[in-house]
């Protein structure tokens, strides 16, 4: 079986939509697909990754576009027209029958894919906002919504079948391993985690920091950035002046949400890795389109949801720690209710989709 998968990440972008393509890759590999990754954008360290797991990589050529693309929120985040990224990704795609064409990107709807048919057999769309239509034969949404099942009425063909909700969140093999071995939190916080994206442009991270570092209560930090951190090296210093742990693009991820007993962390995909191990959190929205699942999280007590950029500040975070810490009992409360969400199997079900 041959697939494609068309994804970017940046600075912009973020992380997210690459690293959840990549772990349904692996797990597709190890079931005998052939992968090919298209991106327009995408990081040296992320391009290295890929070629240490043997997936076949296209870089897209990257123009300067003057004119106007269209009408999509996100339709910056392509830096070309939706026709020239198909023509591009049709010419990087010569040659090959796929059985399977993956779009992870908010910048690309029915247009793109409508052009995409001629070189496959069947697309797979993995989306979070529902704000276009799409063209395709499976849809992907791994988050919670008020509204999730009628979200995508009238966005895709009556013949499109839906993957909602967490039950097909795209994690790594080693938070299924973890979910089963370990149990929902309890007794006091002793270890806090944090992370807020990849990229975390606004850097929430550095308030995190300085609103532990006021508390001042013998907790052992874990704080973990991306290479793309816009302040790497100043957050490096913070931890070292604060005693704390820095991690700076690590592997050890669920090994760190397995062994912290509360975390501050962003929306998106970390949402559903931090449910599975149950590991209480309190979560910040970094991008609108957090604000809603976040909001849900919270709703179903799966989380405290503290607000956006507008309203985080280090008073806010410092009080929020301080009051899960008082508050044991509500934090067990927070990791049985998200262990109970994410069983960690999801990528197994959306391989199985693919591959029937």
């Amino acid at each position: 079986m041959k697939i494609g998968i068309r994804t970017d990440a940046s600075c912009q972008i973020g992380t997210g939509h690459f690293m959840r393509c990549l772990t349904l890759a692996d797990a597709l590999k190890q079931r005998g697909a052939q992968i090919h990754f298209l991106s327009r954008c995408l990081p040296e360290h992320l391009r290295s990754m890929l070629e240490a797991k043997g997936h076949q990589f296209t870089l897209l050529n990257n123009p300067h576009c003057d004119q106007a693309l269209d009408e999509l929120a996100h339709a910056h985040w392509l830096g070309v027209r939706q026709d020239q990224d198909a023509e591009d990704s049709i010419r990087a795609l010569s040659g090959e029958a796929l059985d399977w064409l993956i779009v992870d990107h908010y910048a690309l709807d029915f247009r793109w894919e409508s052009m995409l048919r001629q070189t496959v057999k069947r697309i797979l769309v993995i989306d979070d906002l529902a704000d276009r239509r799409h063209d395709c034969d499976l849809l992907l949404d791994q988050n919670i919504y008020a509204d999730m099942t009628a979200r995508y009425i009238g966005m895709v063909p009556t013949h499109a079948h839906l993957l909602l909700g967490p039950h097909y969140a795209l994690l790594r093999e080693e938070f299924r391993h973890l979910h089963e071995q370990i149990k929902p939190r309890s007794g006091p916080v002793k270890r806090v985690l944090v992370f807020l994206g990849g990229v975390d442009a606004a850097n929430y991270t550095g308030r995190a920091i300085e609103a532990l570092a006021e508390i001042n209560a013998g907790l052992h930090v874990d704080v973990v950035i991306g290479k793309q951190h816009p302040c790497c090296e100043k957050i490096k210093t913070m931890c070292i002046k604060c005693g704390f742990i820095c991690h700076v693009e690590t592997d050890k991820m669920a090994d760190l949400m397995a062994a912290a007993d509360l975390a501050v962390g962003a929306g998106g995909s970390a949402s559903w890795e931090r449910c599975c191990l149950g590991l209480p959190t309190l979560l910040v929205a970094v991008v609108d389109h957090q604000v809603n699942i976040a909001k849900a999280l919270d709703l179903l007590g799966a989380c405290i949801y503290l607000g956006t950029l507008v309203n985080i500040s280090i008073p806010v975070l410092r009080d929020a720690i301080i009051s899960l810490l008082k508050a044991q009992d509500q934090a067990n409360i927070l990791s049985q209710k998200a262990y109970s969400l994410v069983d960690g199997i999801g990528v197994d079900r959306v391989c199985r989709e693919v591959c029937c």
